[in-house]
């Protein structure tokens, strides 16, 4: 274990933040993570950073705010994380949860008045993050909560985090650098089309992406990665499209989600299970309109966890995401609310791109 992880802490610092001298580092997680945490710090500093602060989260500190904080509290921004967006140059968000539905309780009008209390933060992270001036990368701990959810014992979890994340390799950089290299011909040829159409059982869909460029996600930004994504053109989407695996947003659980869709607008929608919460998130700013689609291609990820970080990375699977486009892309869309929803392609589904088939059954033919 203590060799994995000090693997992990160096493709962290040296690979996916590329932390340099005089760097500020600003690292996000929970106290369950404090073993990768401590080498976070210590490959942090050996690479010369000149500060690396840290915001660790105690067990049922989000349900205590919900169930304590008054309006003034709910509207006022954390001031560390508020800092960090603005002025540090590298940010590592860990996920290692206690509870994942430890945020249930909060009320929607409670919610609502956060995420406008955080919108100002969610901005800057974007912007910098956009044009690099904010190197991040958000990756996982195994936690038991993570284990549970995802129907593995807590050790079956950690080889799966741990091998989704290439640290068996003796040089994970190495393994991850060949991924960006077997990825960048699908970008390039995709850079070149303007149409792009997904098919599926329950979806026949379309959008534009003229003027918008397709990403090589090679795990700088996420630990694991593996997927091509872009922005489409935001009033170019135009079709239907059924979400074959579960929906996930802040812990609440939407299955067999079905989106009808019309010059960029998502005009109605149906859910087998949970349209209540969904009916609330399309009430919200800019979330009837998608910021990104993307095509997963990991394929040492095959099973859905319900961990978004590796369920929309699935090598055979396509996500979109309604709300906040990624600037980097070229995206517009500005919403509060970034929900990636995910499908299988591997029976039968097909991608085309300006009229020519370049994926059929999971797979690219390109």
């Amino acid at each position: 274990m203590n060799i994995l992880l000090n693997r992990y802490a160096k493709l962290l610092t040296q690979y996916c933040l590329q932390v340099w001298p005089g760097d500020k580092v600003f690292i996000s997680s929970t106290l369950l993570a404090e073993p990768l945490v401590r080498e976070v710090y210590r490959e942090a500093y050996a690479a010369g950073a000149s500060l690396v602060e840290c915001d660790l989260v105690f067990r049922e500190r989000e349900r205590l705010f919900f169930q304590n904080a008054n309006e003034e509290a709910l509207r006022t921004p954390p001031i560390l994380q508020q800092l960090a967006m603005e002025s540090f140059d590298c940010y590592l968000n860990i996920r290692a949860p206690y509870n994942l539905r430890e945020g249930n309780g909060a009320s929607a009008e409670s919610a609502h008045v956060r995420n406008e209390a955080l919108a100002p933060i969610n901005k800057n992270y974007f912007e910098r993050t956009a044009d690099r001036r904010l190197r991040r990368n958000l990756c996982q701990y195994p936690t038991d909560a993570s284990a549970q959810e995802a129907g593995m014992s807590l050790s079956e979890y950690e080889q799966f985090v741990f091998g989704a994340c290439k640290l068996f390799n003796e040089d994970p950089a190495a393994a991850w650098l060949a991924v960006r290299a077997s990825q960048q011909h699908i970008v390039d040829h995709l850079n070149g089309c303007e149409t792009v159409r997904y098919c599926a059982e329950g979806t026949d869909i379309e959008f534009k992406t003229q003027g918008r460029i397709w990403m090589n996600s090679d795990g700088q930004t996420n630990m694991p990665s593996g997927e091509v994504y872009t922005s489409p053109v935001e009033d170019s989407v135009n079709g239907v499209v059924h979400f074959s695996y579960p929906c996930i947003y802040q812990g609440t659980e939407v299955e067999g989600v079905t989106l009808w869709v019309k010059d960029g607008l998502i005009e109605r929608w149906e859910a087998r299970r949970g349209k209540e919460f969904l009916d609330y998130i399309f009430s919200l700013p800019g979330t009837r309109r998608f910021g990104e689609a993307a095509i997963g291609t990991n394929y040492d990820i095959q099973r859905i966890t319900k961990n978004i970080l590796f369920d929309e990375k699935i090598g055979g699977s396509i996500h979109m995401a309604i709300g906040q486009s990624y600037l980097q892309t070229g995206g517009k869309n500005e919403s509060a609310v970034h929900w990636d929803m995910i499908t299988d392609m591997t029976q039968g589904g097909e991608i085309w791109a300006d009229g020519e088939r370049i994926y059929l059954n999971g797979r690219f033919l390109i």
